[in-house]
């Protein structure tokens, strides 16, 4: 229904805000008032989602270059009634305090994210149903033992699930309350919940267990042994403080400027990064954020084949965002963003100390010492690092933005956090290993399983006319052309449609992707470009008719070109819990579009493919996944020449000579910025 025309007296219109700006506390409390207003909210209804709806990218820039209006400030907002099952998809302007537009979302693809008070509701029911209570029985166990975890139940198109909202439990056994419930698994045995009923739907019972026994509390210095010794402190300092300017969102750094933004579903989001480069800030990516995770498991048993996560699209990560502490998860000159975000009841909810910021020191930026000169010259590189970690149930995930000063960008996933365990079945009787998953612990197995990313890329590289082109090494044979075979050259492709935008990366031809201008040159004519490095690693391993496959289509490749729509924001859709498949990127190549000289979106898929080995556990030392974009003739010589020398002092000699101790470390304190 279109309800434009309503009209929410007494909401005080917002003005004067930076169309970007993430929401304020008082913003969302505005937003819950209009949305108050809609006939059909209820005491029952519950707020899944309030995000940014952003302006239109031409509108957008036309205002930011004086030649158009301020946009409108709206919020995209998406409600659930818990007592009727009636799900909406709302626009709500800020600016005019209206209702803009309204649709229902019926579930036939997609239903709105599980509300964490749904899944505690259906838990409670789980614990008192006859069948659950036997199960455990049969395992020494009762609900009071055990922490059941709703998860996401995917779409395996069973017929008495069509229609329904659904969960999927698994137990783990807990000893006593400080016990890490990972370590207990109580396998061979789930439940499927129907929340929208409030009924327990079936029980699988498919093999009785042992529990695993041995603590997994890596926080017991019991488990942990004799502290480690030896260790000197280490203290990272700027005396002179940070190098970069904040001014609300908007940060300068170098010859760098940007806006960050958080969203609850997305997390870390950034806007309009640009470098300055002869007096001029040349534009290079217009928003880069992660659109979608999937973490698929590859354990076919009866009680597990089922899972795979879409955490950012069915859990909305953001939500589990962690609060940052100095000198634990950030050292130095710290510069700290609260995040803010609305809960079920949209009331604003603060996270402080959310996004941290803060320059590295990261060795040398370049060097040389002239065999016919004399000359010794070395710069230090540094980059600014933006950050922010989130907690999923066991694990936990550090989402990092690097830029450098040479242009470069970089995206990093870090992992760490605990395994999700699983009983192991035991080797065979030739002593063949399970092959679904490791053997971490007496009795403990941990499932094989991949974590897969996809960063969405609006590259904006010296404006919107842009192409991607692929990128090969390539080996020539001896010719005429090439006697002694020593030759080789690359090979350049064009993306040219969405249909064909689908690529794999390969590490064996050094296979990069190009996003060049198709207006702007360089000084010797060449397309200014930033090259996408990939870091090669398998793609989704599930069989492509699989319906994790069917789901997340954008796992399946590394790179997808899309042409700029602004309807188009996440890698499997807008409502990913309980879709049946084909949605997100099969739905946006579907006509074809053109790809040379537009408006481009990447969508670039990374990540690990996890054998877990004994070392992970209880707890996963850090494991990192990253891809890089690098200018390639974006300037026309190197833009980090003018970056200034080492200082002369205890530790660096003016001729470049180190110390006589060879120290190069300065020893102040740590100083947090406010």
């Amino acid at each position: 229904m279109s309800t434009g025309d309503l009209n929410m007296t007494g909401t005080k219109p917002v003005t004067g805000v930076h169309p970007l700006a993430s929401f304020s506390s008082a913003e969302i409390n505005a937003i819950r008032s209009i949305v108050e207003m809609m006939p059909e909210f209820t005491e029952s209804t519950r707020f899944s989602y309030v995000g940014l709806e952003e302006p239109l990218k031409h509108e957008f820039l036309a205002w930011e270059s004086g030649d158009g209006p301020l946009p409108e400030r709206q919020a995209r907002v998406w409600l659930h009634d818990t007592r009727t099952g009636l799900s909406t998809d709302s626009v709500v302007s800020l600016s005019s305090g209206t209702v803009v537009k309204s649709v229902v979302v019926d579930g036939s693809q997609g239903q709105l994210p599980v509300l964490d008070s749904e899944g505690q509701a259906i838990l409670k029911v789980l614990a008192q149903d006859e069948r659950w209570i036997e199960a455990l029985a049969l395992r020494g166990l009762t609900p009071a033992d055990v922490k059941v975890i709703a998860l996401p139940a995917g779409n395996f198109d069973y017929s008495d699930e069509v229609g329904r909202r659904m969960v999927r439990g698994l137990a783990f056994k807990q000893d006593y309350p400080e016990d890490h419930v990972w370590a207990h698994p109580v396998d061979g045995l789930s439940a499927y919940l129907d929340i929208s009923q409030g009924v327990v739907l079936k029980i699988i019972d498919s093999h009785v267990f042992n529990v695993p026994a041995e603590s997994g509390n890596y926080d017991d210095p019991v488990v942990q042994g004799e502290p480690f010794e030896g260790l000197k402190e280490i203290k990272i300092t700027q005396p002179d403080g940070a190098s970069f300017t904040v001014d609300g969102e908007h940060i300068s750094w170098a010859n760098w400027k940007l806006r960050i933004g958080f969203d609850v579903r997305e997390g870390l989001v950034l806007h309009q990064l640009s470098f300055a480069d002869k007096g001029v800030d040349r534009p290079i990516m217009y928003r880069g954020s992660i659109s979608e995770m999937i973490v698929p498991y590859g354990d076919p048993s009866p009680t597990r084949y089922w899972q795979n996560y879409f955490d950012t699209g069915e859990i909305l990560y953001g939500r589990f965002t962690n609060s940052l502490s100095l000198g634990c998860d950030c050292l130095g000159e710290i510069k700290y963003f609260d995040a803010v975000f609305a809960d079920e009841l949209c009331a604003p909810r603060v996270i402080p100390n959310a996004i941290c910021m803060h320059e590295e020191d990261y060795g040398s930026l370049w060097k040389h010492t002239d065999p016919f000169t004399g000359a010794n010259e070395v710069r230090r590189s540094r980059r600014l690092v933006i950050s922010f970690f989130t907690n999923v149930g066991n694990y936990d995930y550090g989402f990092f933005w690097y830029l450098y000063l040479d242009g470069t960008i970089e995206c990093e996933a870090k992992l760490t956090g605990l395994l999700f365990a699983s009983a192991y079945p035991g080797d065979d009787a030739d002593g063949t290993p399970y092959p679904y998953a490791s053997h971490v612990a007496p009795g403990l197995g941990a499932p094989y399983h991949q974590h897969l990313f996809n960063a969405r890329l609006d590259m904006n590289i010296d404006g919107s006319a842009n192409v991607v082109n692929e990128i090969d090494a390539v080996r020539l044979p001896i010719s005429a052309a090439n006697p002694h075979g020593n030759a080789f050259t690359k090979m350049s492709t064009s993306i040219t449609s969405e249909g064909v935008s689908g690529r794999v990366a390969d590490a064996s031809k050094g296979r990069v992707w190009q996003i060049a201008s198709t207006e702007a040159t360089s000084r010797l004519g060449q397309p200014t470009s930033y090259v996408l490095h990939p870091t090669d690693g398998p793609t989704l391993m599930a069989d492509p008719s699989s319906s994790v496959s069917k789901r997340a289509t954008f796992a399946t490749k590394h790179l997808y070109v899309t042409q700029y729509d602004p309807a188009e924001r996440y890698a499997s859709g807008d409502f990913v819990n309980m879709h049946p498949g084909g949605g997100g990127i099969p739905e946006f190549i579907a006509d074809d579009a053109p790809l040379v000289g537009r408006d481009l979106v990447l969508w670039h898929t990374f990540g690990l493919t996890h054998f877990p080995r004994a070392e992970d556990w209880p707890i996963m030392p850090m494991d990192y996944a990253k891809f890089s974009l690098k200018p390639y003739n974006f300037f026309d010589k190197n833009p980090t020449l003018n970056v200034p020398a080492p200082a002369v002092g205890d530790h660096c000699t003016a001729s470049g000579n180190p110390s006589h101790d060879g120290n190069t470390n300065g020893h102040c304190d740590a100083r947090e910025q406010s």
